[in-house]
């Protein structure tokens, strides 16, 4: 999760909403992402979604079985169902997304017994860092003069 702490305070570095993501397998990382969707102009470009492109690519398959994913922030529907669609085994997220998270906030993607697919959610770990992190960002945002 430190890992995606510090890819969380490069995409706020960059513009773009503090979210990191790291994908590992039996101890050895597959994949990163940081939150790149101003930089790329990409709806899409969600922390989790670069990370997992990056593991498969390494893994040589979209199967992920076995991988775990740590994010700062709880995932979004896209990104929710996308960890189901890898067949990720375990996901870590840091701070619960009230607004937008799919894996306890607001639905429960990952654990929904009615999927092709289920994983194991751990939730709140370094929660209170990736929220303050986030908090503050979103203040500064709020608070800078306009261009």
């Amino acid at each position: 999760m430190r890992q995606a702490m510090g890819l969380a305070r490069a995409a706020a570095e960059a513009g773009d909403v503090p979210v990191g993501a790291v994908v590992t397998l039996g101890g050895r990382v597959l994949g990163t992402g940081a939150n790149a969707r101003e930089a790329m102009a990409d709806p899409t470009a969600h922390a989790e979604v670069l990370a997992l492109r990056a593991a498969a690519r390494a893994a040589g398959s979209w199967r992920l079985e076995g991988a775990t994913l740590y994010v700062t922030l709880e995932p979004c529907p896209m990104c929710a169902g996308a960890l189901v669609m890898a067949r990720l085994s375990r996901l870590v997220f840091a701070a619960a997304d009230p607004k937008a998270g799919s894996c306890g906030s607001l639905y429960n993607l990952c654990s929904d017994p009615r999927l092709n697919h289920e994983l194991e959610v751990v939730p709140g770990v370094l929660g209170d860092e990736a929220a303050a992190m986030l908090s503050s960002w979103f203040t500064g945002r709020r608070t800078a003069p306009a261009p």
